[in-house]
């Protein structure tokens, strides 16, 4: 039995709360916090200056504000502290606030808590975005009022009052997100898991373990849906409570979903034919296996399949962009890490021309080279780890005495220019950058954007 949402208000009020974050994510759960009469302060990083009216808005509405450099310093003398996922739970601070008796936690952990829906949570590596929205669209299909969140969608905290048991929600999960959650998720999935994000979390056991958390508190009525192809994922099915759903691109599986002689299947019934689906790839071949075991046991095989071959895809997802004299542009600025890149080329069943790099999360590139070479046409890289990858192509080259050519660039712009002078008519230019934005960009989106602005401007 789920908690009532009236203990966490009763429980809030009065309370001297404060709110790691001012951006526009935290806004619905500062609103929710001062409606509930909290006592509340909005701590950031950023300056007055570069917050702007954000600031006269909060302190309108009688939020106090900590801002600055030095702005964890201060974080002294709070009741209760809701964290953004990018600050870990182990910095001095928290620890020093939690010392002192602070209940430190998050917007998610306290939805997964209080939510009286149905929760499917989904996470891993790759393919997290777009499974999810699979989920979100199968259950929508097959008439239930769906909600999705977390990392995509609308942060649901400020709406749980609005979320009957009756209705379901789609949740895609960080591991920055799941690091903290101690709660119980319904029917939870990890797509894959590979290296990723080594540069904020300690080592990759860190990062596995974070993962876990999606099932680890759970029952022996929940559900989690596993990866069998992936070492990693097939390996924490020892350590389940739960029932175990999986699927596989290799092989027959009898409970769960697999993939056969062109054919996708759901508990040995068939969906569809992959010639029918529009999303490219054997790869969104998983993600579309992943959410037939999500949600097998409510949605009917005309609905999985209804989605199945309607869904188009998300942008910024392997998204065409336009044909510029014959060259076709595809912006992949969602594959942020190697094995997301790699996917993409395998996909395009020719040699493309790929736009990559970005911020260092502190990946190897190696697997990227190895694998990738022989989808690669050319090369075009910039933003902090050009180097990295260029050394790593470079070595795969003399090892395998093959030669890519290389250009390497300051901008996006010229990226795009360079791309499209060394390219001839029938060839595909990608942007799958196997990085992070944040170098160049403030996320994903933005990268994306401005790269089909750029190829759109293309007279």
């Amino acid at each position: 039995m789920k908690k009532s949402f009236n203990e966490f208000k009763e429980y809030i009020k009065n309370k001297k709360i404060a709110v790691l974050g001012m951006g526009v994510s935290n806004r619905p759960l500062i609103d929710l916090l001062i409606r509930l009469g909290a006592n509340l302060t909005a701590f950031d990083r950023k300056t007055h200056e570069q917050l702007g009216n954000v600031v006269y808005e909060l302190r309108d509405k009688g939020v106090s504000l900590v801002l600055g450099e030095d702005y964890l310093e201060k974080l002294e003398g709070y009741d209760v502290i809701f964290k953004t996922p990018s600050v870990r739970n182990d910095i001095p601070a928290l620890l020093r606030a939690k010392e002192k008796g602070a209940y430190i936690t998050s917007e998610m952990e306290e939805f997964i808590r209080y939510c009286p829906a149905k929760i499917y949570g989904i996470t891993g590596s790759d393919g997290k975005t777009t499974t999810t929205t699979l989920v979100y669209n199968m259950l929508k299909e097959e008439g239930y009022n769906t909600w999705v969140g977390g990392n995509i969608g609308t942060p649901l905290f400020s709406k749980i009052e609005e979320i009957s048991k009756d209705d379901k929600v789609v949740l895609e999960l960080s591991s920055f997100q799941l690091m903290t959650i101690d709660c119980p998720v319904d029917i939870s999935l990890i797509t894959n898991i590979s290296p990723n994000h080594l540069d904020v979390h300690k080592d990759m056991d860190e990062y596995i373990d974070a993962k876990k958390n999606i099932f680890r508190y759970g029952k022996e009525d929940n559900i989690l849906v596993l990866n069998k192809d992936n070492e990693i994922t097939n390996k924490m099915k020892e350590e389940v409570l739960g029932k175990i759903v999986q699927f596989s691109l290799k092989e027959e599986v009898s409970n769960g979903a697999y993939y056969s002689n062109g054919n996708l299947y759901i508990m040995s019934n068939k969906v569809c034919n992959i010639e029918e689906i529009k999303l490219k790839g054997m790869h969104n071949v998983e993600n579309l296996l992943a959410a037939f075991c999500c949600v097998c046991g409510e949605v009917s095989i005309d609905s999985m399949r209804k989605v199945a071959v309607s869904f188009a895809g998300v942008p910024h997802r392997m998204e065409f962009v336009k044909r510029v004299k014959g060259v076709d542009f595809y912006n992949d600025s969602i594959a942020s890490s190697p094995t997301r890149t790699l996917a993409a080329l395998k996909a395009f069943n020719k040699s493309v021309i790929l736009i990559a790099g970005g911020y260092d999360k502190n990946i190897s590139f190696d697997t990227l080279a190895k694998e990738g070479h022989e989808f690669v046409k050319a090369l075009v890289l910039l933003g902090r780890t050009r180097d990295k990858i260029k050394d790593a192509f470079e070595t795969e080259m003399k090892n395998n005495n093959i030669n890519i050519p290389i250009y390497m660039v300051d901008s996006l712009e010229e990226a795009v220019d360079v791309s499209l002078g060394i390219s001839v008519g029938g060839d595909i230019v990608t942007l799958s950058p196997a990085c992070a934005s944040f170098d160049m960009f403030t996320n994903f989106e933005e990268r994306g954007n401005k790269f089909k602005e750029i190829v759109n401007n293309i007279l």
